[in-house]
């Protein structure tokens, strides 16, 4: 894991980029980057072999999607609003088009929440996920202070407990 922190009249602006492998198999690589002029810009992606799934936070009623099987001319990524009645959680709220916010997702969590408390189900995430998330955060920051790879051990309950690395 490499981090990079530059400060400039008084502006600050970080680059981190951490190397996961995951399961023996799945190999991946996240970037991040701090400035000040994107204030609320956070962009997921998600490549692989078979296409690449993109969402940024700033625009959080569109997911990017990009089929590697379609034909070079007609290849591209496509723009989904999931704020359509089939998508989840929309049905609760605005007629089809219209867009939901940041304050939004924090409804569906706690409907989610007691959802399954009243069903008698796990709630998902989980606590050992959470705890999992906790695990490899710590293997992060262990990775950042000694430069060498942190081997980090998915519990029981998520992933079948296979290994994975971070650097």
């Amino acid at each position: 894991m490499s981090l990079e922190t530059t400060q400039q009249a008084g502006r600050r602006e970080e680059a981190l980029k951490l190397w996961l492998e995951a399961l023996e198999t799945a190999r991946s690589d996240y970037e991040r980057t701090v400035a000040e002029r994107y204030v609320n810009s956070i962009r997921l992606e998600i490549n692989g072999s078979r296409g690449s799934l993109a969402f940024d936070f700033e625009d959080m009623n569109v997911l990017h999607f990009y089929d590697e099987t379609e034909p070079a001319e007609t290849a591209g990524f496509r723009r989904i609003l999931v704020t359509e009645p089939t998508h989840p959680y929309v049905g609760a709220w605005w007629p089809p088009g219209h867009v939901l916010g940041y304050e939004h997702g924090f409804t569906h969590q706690v409907v989610d929440l007691v959802t399954a408390i009243a069903e008698d189900r796990q709630p998902l995430p989980s606590f050992a996920d959470g705890l999992q998330v906790q695990t490899v955060l710590d293997a992060v920051e262990r990775s950042a202070e000694t430069g060498t790879w942190q081997n980090v051990t998915a519990s029981a309950t998520v992933a079948g407990g296979r290994t994975g690395g971070i650097r």
